[in-house]
């Protein structure tokens, strides 16, 4: 294959992975999709990276970047054509600099979000995006990812302080922009550009982060919501009295944490009785003060206290617990879904004061026109995002129809959009799996725009498996 070969005398026969080689774990999307590559180039340097763009421009050859292959819409997947190449990011996964008093972090594109936040906790710092997957920070730019801790520390572009890019074009021009400087307004901004495109305008090969101080302690409770509609005045009050300490607001339903202890038996269920309440809101609040200054588990039982006994109780239930034991159950609810059939995933995002309204209405639209399906929903109550995910269980009254799905699919996204003024995709992006969502529901002036972007960017059309315009 003489593209294999090319590549390999470019960039060495260790960057470069053939179809006999076994491709399958490159070829393979983390929850979905499936495709066949051309083959697979591992640059470890920039400089390796732009010749095996430039290659591709000038043969007019395909290209998907790829960092943990941990995205969840195929953005990262081959089509089924055997034309992509996959460009992986995993040889470049160098820490290069740590900075403890500017609090920032020079890293490659590769890098893992574990490793980062292993090396940075030996400075008392982390990055503090918390998913439950393992992705790599090229990845995190390129979705803009939220994670549970959004409420406190924002996603990744409000940490993002400057990038490499490679473009597409005949040069594979290099933008950079890694001055780590929290305050600069000299011209455009072409991170904040760049971010969130899902790796379809350049390939992004590094990145200036800003970290955070680790917290000298928590404290973690699970709050039973005395009504679903009283979920944002908690909320709200918490913020009022807990401040800037309100690190998480996590909503889970039963069968999501149903699913969770479940699935791991080590997690031993906190409620009472064996009872599961039907939505609970893990709370955590976090401070870089010890508990000489403020001792943040008496507060928080005091404020439970003040919740559950008031005239008009926001609180039914409420329990104070080890961090690790409460997050266990928040962090074990995908893989305990996953466990219980066929996930019809969505990543959905509302105004969050009006959150309990949509998942009261999906949750009766779903009961009444699917009732053989099962939903499993957490999210994010303290920034209006919810994984709605429904399970097609392999004991249905009906055996699982890709066109009911598609129909439950429009349902739940029109109702989202349409009706709440939400977005079909919150924290994942947009990739080939629900980019026709993304042209149902953007405004053509919108992807004109992103169109022409596109062209500047990548002008021969080699990048990415998606299209914005």
């Amino acid at each position: 294959m003489s593209a294999v070969s090319d590549l390999q005398r470019l960039i060495g026969t260790d960057g470069v992975l053939a179809p006999s080689d076994g491709l399958e774990r490159y070829e393979r999307g983390y929850r979905y999709g499936t495709g066949r590559a051309l083959a697979v180039a591992r640059p470890a340097t920039t400089g390796e990276l732009r010749a095996v763009v430039r290659y591709c421009v000038s043969n007019d050859v395909r290209i998907v970047s790829q960092g943990a292959n941990t995205g969840l819409v195929a953005a990262g997947t081959p089509d089924s054509t055997g034309d992509q190449l996959i460009l992986s990011l995993e040889r470049l996964r160098a820490i290069e600099t740590v900075n403890v008093g500017d609090r920032t972090a020079r890293v490659q594109a590769g890098t893992r979000l574990s490793a980062l936040n292993r090396q940075l906790a030996t400075h008392q710092l982390f990055f503090p995006i918390d998913l439950g997957a393992d992705p790599s920070i090229g990845g995190m730019i390129a979705s803009n990812t939220g994670g549970s801790r959004l409420l406190r520390y924002g996603d990744v572009q409000k940490n993002l302080l400057g990038l490499e890019v490679v473009l597409a074009d005949a040069d594979a021009t290099v933008l950079t922009d890694m001055k780590a400087l929290r305050k600069d307004n000299s011209g455009i901004d072409l991170k904040q550009l760049l971010v969130g495109t899902g790796g379809t305008f350049g390939i992004i090969t590094a990145a200036q982060l800003e970290v955070q101080r680790l917290p000298v302690q928590t404290a973690t409770a699970l709050l039973v919501p005395a009504r679903q509609e009283a979920i944002p005045q908690l909320l709200n009050l918490l913020e009022a009295e807990a401040g800037e300490f309100l690190a998480a607001f996590e909503g889970m339903s039963a069968n999501a944490v149903e699913a969770a202890l479940e699935h791991n038996p080590r997690i031993r269920n906190p409620f009472d009785k064996g009872s599961i309440p039907p939505y609970t809101v893990l709370v955590e609040l976090a401070s870089v003060l010890g508990p000489d200054r403020i001792d943040l588990s008496d507060f928080l039982a005091d404020r439970l206290g003040a919740y559950m006994s008031a005239d008009d109780p926001l609180v039914a239930d409420g329990l104070l617990g080890r961090s690790e034991d409460l997050w266990a159950i928040r962090h074990s609810i995908s893989d305990g879904v996953k466990a219980l059939g066929r996930i019809i995933a969505f990543d959905v995002s509302v105004a969050r004061t009006r959150l309990p309204a949509l998942r009261a209405e999906l949750l009766a639209a779903v009961h009444a026109n699917y009732p053989f399906l099962r939903v499993c929903d957490f999210g994010h109550g303290g920034d209006g995002g919810d994984h709605f995910n429904i399970v097609w269980p392999p004991d249905a009254s009906s055996a699982y129809d890709a066109s009911t799905v598609d129909a439950l699919r429009d349902l739940v996204y029109d109702t989202v959009v349409k009706r709440f003024g939400g977005s079909f995709s919150a924290e994942h992006g947009v990739g080939p799996y629900n980019v026709a969502y993304y042209k149902r529901y953007t405004s053509p002036e919108e992807r004109a725009f992103a169109g022409k972007l596109k062209q500047l960017c990548d002008p021969k059309g080699i990048l990415g498996n998606i299209d914005f315009g």
